[in-house]
Order: C-alpha cells, then structure tokens, then sequence
C-alpha cells in the first residue's frame, strides 16, 4: 500500500499488527551514493552518473554484534554505491582502508519497535550511464574514507578539575576547536593510569567492538582481566565469542532477557585499582564510532577507598543510598560471573556520591516492587528528594534521546498517560500539572549537515514503520543545537531529561541515562495500573539539588573551555530548545534521503 504523507511517498505493510513482523533473513545492498564536492548545501537535485554495484549477498561484518535489527542495518550501508564525481569534501582523510576488522554501526537500541518492524522500501536508483566496480566492502558505513587523523594532542589525558562537584562530562569529539575538548573525556582518559593503577575491570555494554576496545587501554593494562556484560543471543553471542577468543584475559557474561524485545542497554564500567574503586555511567558503545564524531555523556565517580577490615556490609554508604542501589542493580543479573565484584563493591567506601542511581531491568512487578525500576523509580525520587517550586506548570521538562520507540495512536496511551505523569512530579505536591514539554531529536536537516553526514542517521533508528503510526509525537520534536559545547554538527547519542525554568537559567534536576523515548527503557504499567512490565537493562544517574545543598542547579552559560572557577550546571546542548518548523521532519533512518547531498557529497538510499 502506498500513501503519500509529509515523510514522501513510501510503502507501508498491509499488516497493521508490526508485533507480529520480524524482519526477513537477508535483504538487498544498501546504496549510499556519493556526490563528490559540495561547495555549498542546496535543496536541489543533482543530475550526476552513477556506478551500479553488482548485487551480492551482504555478509554482516564480523564484529557486528547485538541485536538483529542493528545487523539489518549494518547490511544496509555495507556497500555504498559511489558517484563519478569529484573528491568529497570529507577533509583530510586517511588515504588507506581501516585495518580491515570491519566497522560496527552504533546501537538501533530500541528493539521493541527495530525487531518488529517490516524493512523498508526498495529505493529505485534513477537509470544513468552505470559503469560496474569491484564488489568490496568498506571500511565503515561512511565509505572508503571514513575517519579523520586526530591531531597530536587530541589523546593528552588529562585529570578534570578536582573541585567539579558534578562529575558529569561530555565525550571528546573529532574536528572541533580545542577549546570544545577542553575538560572532556574520551575512552582513553577513563582507562588512564592517572585516575588509577587497573587491576580488573567491567565492561557493561550493548554494543561492542572488542579489539578496538582492547587497543583503549594502556599497554601496561591491556591484558589486565575484562568482563563483558552483553545481552547477545544465539548468531550474535556466536560472533561476540569468536571477537573474545584472541584476548584470553577477556571474559562474557550474557544478561538474561527473558522479555521479547528486551536489549541489555546498560553502559558502565566497573574499575578496580590497587588505590580503589570506580563507577563510570554513560552513553557510548564500546566501538570507534560512540568515541569519534557524536555527541555523548557520562558521570565518572570519585575514587572509593577501600574500607579497613572487617567493615560492616552497611559500612560505606552515601547519603543518595548509591550503593545499595548499585549492588542491588548487579544483583538483579543473577549472575555468578558478578559476585566477586559485587563483594569488591561492599569492601569499598562509596560515602562521596552525590547522585542517585536510576535503572531499568527486565520483568513485571507488583506492590511497592514497582518503584524499583524504570520512570517509577524516577518518580519516586522525584517526589522523595525534589521540593514544591511555585508556578511550577510553568517549568518545562525537557527530554533528549537518539531513538524512538511506539508511543501508542496518541499521547494519552504512554506518553501524557504515566510517561509525563513522572517527568513532571516535583516534591510532595499535590497539583497534576501540564506544563511544556519539549522533545529534543534531531531533523534531517540536523544529520545532514552534521560531522558523519547521514551515517549519522545509522545511530538515530526511528523507523517510518513508527513514525507513521504516531505523527501526533512529532508536534513534540524540537532541534538539535549545541552551539554552546560545539556540538551541533555531532549528532547526539546521548539521553538526557530535565525540569527547567521558565526562563531556561534554573533545573529542578537533571538525569543523563542510556535510555531513550520508549516503553520498553522505561516500563509500561499494565492490569489496571497494579503491574509495570520493563523490558530492558538500562542505566543513568539523577542529580537533584537537595543533594548538593542547593535549591535549584543554575545552567552554566559557556561550558567550554572548562576551568576551575566554572559554575553552574553543564547543559550538554542550548537552551531553549528551537522547535521545528514547518519544514523540518524528524531523521527517519530507513527512507532515502537524496534530494541533496551531506557533508560528505553523499545521500541516503537505503534499499
């Protein structure tokens, strides 16, 4: 069936249950064309010729691993068909191929709606001289000449500053200003030996790229014990196994995803030092491409000395019970691969956290079980440790993520029902209010123009066989801009949430999290409002004044260059948010985009 709506024309299924819709076993060669130079962005078509790839199966790279709609659309940008053009305007690129060990596309996260939903349309490629190339797979979905040389300095670990009370940093990003990397950390400042001498570590993740991995960590860490924390099954764990089998010190764990549609989200690592202990919480994949051109976050705790011996278990604790919650998180794995380090954990003082722990694991609860995990254990922090503010249906909530998952026909079935219920609730009060709420997700506009150019979009999976079905959601959408940290053009794979002011200069708190807009990271209530089904392992922290002695946290202006004397809390993108116009369109990933080329001179024919 096709219909013509404000997305263009594409077809849809006949099927209206996607429930019932796994996507098939193979599918055809992406086409991702290249334009060649583009001196300057127009909405103009461009009449160029193109070279045709002989169609072939399109094996999944060897260290893609996850979930089956991620490998779907790792096939779908295997084989870029270029253009006879001039040289992109990529920049200096390196002249060779990668290594060779392939690429791995970010996280299609939200496998409730990626695992269900009908592949997308065949993209006819307008006829034209066609001249045949060598069938041969890229380096990385972004082409041949994908990653730039970071400049001398870009990997000059440094300490943050010793006084920065919040513990929240932003990811280094490739090809901006120094000064924007300034106070930001990329893997290898987290694994350096000046935050600690690495004993063991490990590795919770989604999405994982083991060798790059291994190559993160200092040499004189690099064959310390790792375990990995993974929710692969079946094809994925088999080829997450094979990634493991060079490096004996690494070790697996798989999560229980005992709920369909489930993904072990979660992103931490755990890092035992002969000085201590830390806590990382954060957004990014464990593969080069998180660490290169996208916008991500984290909270890095402080260090936690040991406690002397013969401490009691309840020895240690913070004054946000940080670690009760955190051991009850690993608990909730029933894993045994976990029990040492959950014994490490309680041998540990964790008494300086200043952050609560929020997370989702797979299940159904019931009875006061239900604010244990998901939006209900937000809301009830939110009720516990926020105060009243006045007029506060005045202050917006802000929400940022990298992918969508279904809302329902319209936004009283989740989203105003009990999703918005949480994000609104401030202290003990009473009122229901229905203040703003802006949703910040980026437009084509935005990854078109961004560093990665539409490769960008491979991280942002929200599908048309979605959006379709709710375009009430999008009167929500606001854009991408974070002029303020120079990263506007590095498409956001970070999650974040907020109650601001008014005027946008005060937070009531603030939560950085792996978890996007869907039911499946943060639970659905079901038979009557008694049970909250949660069907994945997701992670973040929550920062709520109280616990910083502070009524509200002020936005700081300029977070960049970060310095001792900054203050304020480091908002990762500007406020306020820009709505969309008329005509800006949320970035759908699996329709064609070829009505104008990116940063790169390429468009977006997924097939």
């Amino acid at each position: 069936m096709s219909q013509d709506s404000q997305h263009g024309k594409w077809t849809v299924s006949s099927s209206e249950d996607e429930d019932d819709q796994l996507p098939p076993s193979s599918s055809n060669p992406p086409q991702v064309s290249n334009l060649g130079s583009l001196s300057s962005p127009v909405e103009t078509k461009v009449d160029t010729t193109y070279v045709e790839v002989k169609p072939e199966p399109s094996p999944i790279p060897a260290l893609v691993v996850g979930s089956e709609a991620r490998q779907q659309a790792t096939k779908n940008q295997a084989y870029p068909i270029k253009y006879e053009s001039s040289p992109s305007l990529a920049g200096k690129r390196k002249l060779e191929a990668a290594d060779g060990s392939g690429w791995a596309l970010s996280d299609s996260d939200d496998d409730e709606d990626a695992k269900k939903n009908n592949p997308p349309p065949a993209m006819t490629v307008p006829s034209s001289k066609r001249k045949k190339v060598v069938n041969e797979r890229p380096p990385s979905p972004h082409g041949r000449v994908y990653y730039i040389d970071e400049p001398d300095d870009f990997f000059e670990s440094s300490v943050p500053c010793q006084d920065d009370m919040f513990r929240f940093y932003l990811n280094k990003v490739t090809g901006l200003d120094k000064k924007y990397n300034s106070g930001a950390l990329h893997i290898r400042d987290i694994l350096s030996p000046l935050f600690g001498t690495l004993k063991e570590s490990v590795q919770l993740n989604y999405c994982f790229d083991l060798a790059w991995m291994v190559q993160q960590y200092p040499p004189e860490f690099r064959d310390r014990p790792v375990l990995i924390v993974h929710g692969d099954k079946r094809e994925a764990k088999a080829r997450l196994v094979q990634q493991a089998q060079p490096f004996p010190h690494i070790r697996l764990c798989q999560a229980k995803l005992d709920i369909a549609f489930g993904t072990h989200h979660t992103k931490m690592m755990l890092l035992w030092y002969e000085e201590g202990f830390r806590v990382v919480i954060l957004t990014s994949n464990l593969i080069r491409a998180d660490w290169y051109q996208k916008t991500q976050g984290m909270w890095m705790s402080p260090l936690f000395p040991r406690l002397p011996k013969d401490s009691s278990d309840t020895c240690g604790e913070s004054p946000t019970f940080f670690k009760r919650d955190l051991l009850e998180y690993l608990a909730s794995y029933r894993a045994p691969e976990l029990e040492e380090w959950i014994q490490r954990i309680k041998e540990h003082d964790l008494s300086e956290t200043r952050v609560y722990l929020v997370g989702s694991t797979p299940g159904r609860y019931v009875g006061p079980d239900m604010e244990r995990w998901g939006h209900l254990r937000l809301r009830k922090l939110l009720y516990e440790h926020t105060k009243c503010i006045p007029d506060e249906e005045r202050w917006p909530v802000v929400g940022q993520f990298s992918s969508i998952g279904s809302m329902g026909v319209d936004k009283t079935k989740w989203l105003a029902g009990e999703f918005q219920r949480t994000l609104t609730t401030v202290g003990k009060s009473s009122l229901r209010p229905n203040p703003p709420v802006h949703l910040l997700y980026p437009s084509v506009e935005d990854v078109r123009m961004s560093l990665e150019g539409y490769p960008a979009g491979g991280s942002l999976p929200y599908s048309i066989q979605t959006a379709q079905k709710q375009l009430w959601l999008h009167s929500y959408f606001h854009r991408w801009q974070a002029d303020s940290t120079g990263r506007t053009h590095a498409m956001p794979h970070i999650k974040t949430y907020m109650r601001a002011s008014p005027d946008f200069t005060q937070l009531a708190w603030f939560l950085v999290t792996s978890a996007n807009l869907s039911k499946a990271a943060w639970g659905a209530l079901e038979k009557n409002n008694t049970q909250v089904m949660v069907r994945s392992y997701e992670l973040g922290i929550l920062y709520v004044p109280s616990a910083f002695n502070m009524k509200t946290f002020p936005v700081r202006k300029n977070p960049f260059p970060v310095s001792s004397s900054s203050s304020g809390f480091p908002v990762p993108f500007d406020l306020p948010p820009i709505r969309y116009t008329s005509k800006d369109q949320p970035w759908i990933w699996n329709i064609p985009y070829s009505q104008a080329p990116d940063t790169h001179g390429n468009v977006w024919v997924p097939s």
